[in-house]
């Protein structure tokens, strides 16, 4: 068995991605916990293996040619460790495209709209003064509605989004998807999405690695929300 994997991490969609793909691959790896309401992304020794002050990163011992190597940005993560494990990345090179194209669909445009769609529609309004701004709401919810839009349309004939087979572009597309909610979008809408929600949510390892150190995720550092946006909540922490 090869060395454990370091997995910096910290609840949340994008720490979900490599977390699930951590247990979908059987992989071994440590726990590094990485309190980004602390500020602890900012951390020098974070700072080299992440210098864009984000997680998750990992370190692989057993890197290329037998070197360790560090990797940060989730698909990046994501991509790595399908080719070092030969699974979810599709077995022609037309099965790659196809994997490829979704992920890249996911960071460049579920993950931020939704995360846009989080901030101003959950967070902003917590403010003191409350911040609610219903252009950015609007814009924000009714661009993830589009993209859900475009995922229901893709799921008419196939059960993942990149075929007939489970890829790393479920896996990266899944943890912001699974957040439904708190974007204020209504499944019913989206009836194959929803069915494709359930589907991965079952998985043994989905839920593994979406309830890794999940207890964290409810608590909020003092400070956290001036260290992560530079506000002050009404309790006046930050």
């Amino acid at each position: 068995m090869s060395a454990p994997i370091e997995l910096y991490y910290w609840p949340t969609p994008n720490g979900w991605k490599i977390s699930i793909a951590l247990e979908e691959m059987g992989l071994p790896y440590n726990l590094n916990l990485v309190n980004i309401g602390k500020g602890e992304q900012f951390a020098p020794d974070f700072l080299k293996l992440s210098p864009n002050n984000r997680m998750p990163a990992i370190v692989d011992p057993d890197g290329p040619d037998g070197a360790p190597v560090s990797i940060f940005e989730s698909g990046a993560i994501l991509q790595y460790l399908a080719r070092k494990t030969g699974r979810f990345h599709g077995e022609t090179e037309r099965d790659r495209i196809e994997v490829d194209q979704w992920l890249m669909w996911q960071m460049g445009g579920v993950g931020p709209m939704a995360g846009q769609a989080h901030h101003f529609l959950a967070y902003a309004p917590t403010l003191e003064p409350p911040q609610v701004l219903p252009y950015a709401q609007n814009r924000y919810r009714n661009e993830v509605e589009r993209l859900y839009g475009v995922l229901e349309a893709r799921l008419a004939d196939r059960p993942f989004v990149a075929g007939d087979f489970y890829s790393i572009a479920d896996m990266a597309i899944f943890p912001w998807a699974s957040l439904w909610e708190k974007q204020e979008q209504d499944l019913s809408k989206t009836p194959r999405m929803a069915e494709w929600l359930e589907r991965l949510a079952a998985r043994p390892a989905v839920d593994k690695g979406r309830n890794l150190a999940i207890e964290l995720r409810a608590a909020r550092a003092p400070g956290a929300d001036k260290v992560l946006f530079g506000q002050r909540r009404r309790d006046g922490t930050g």
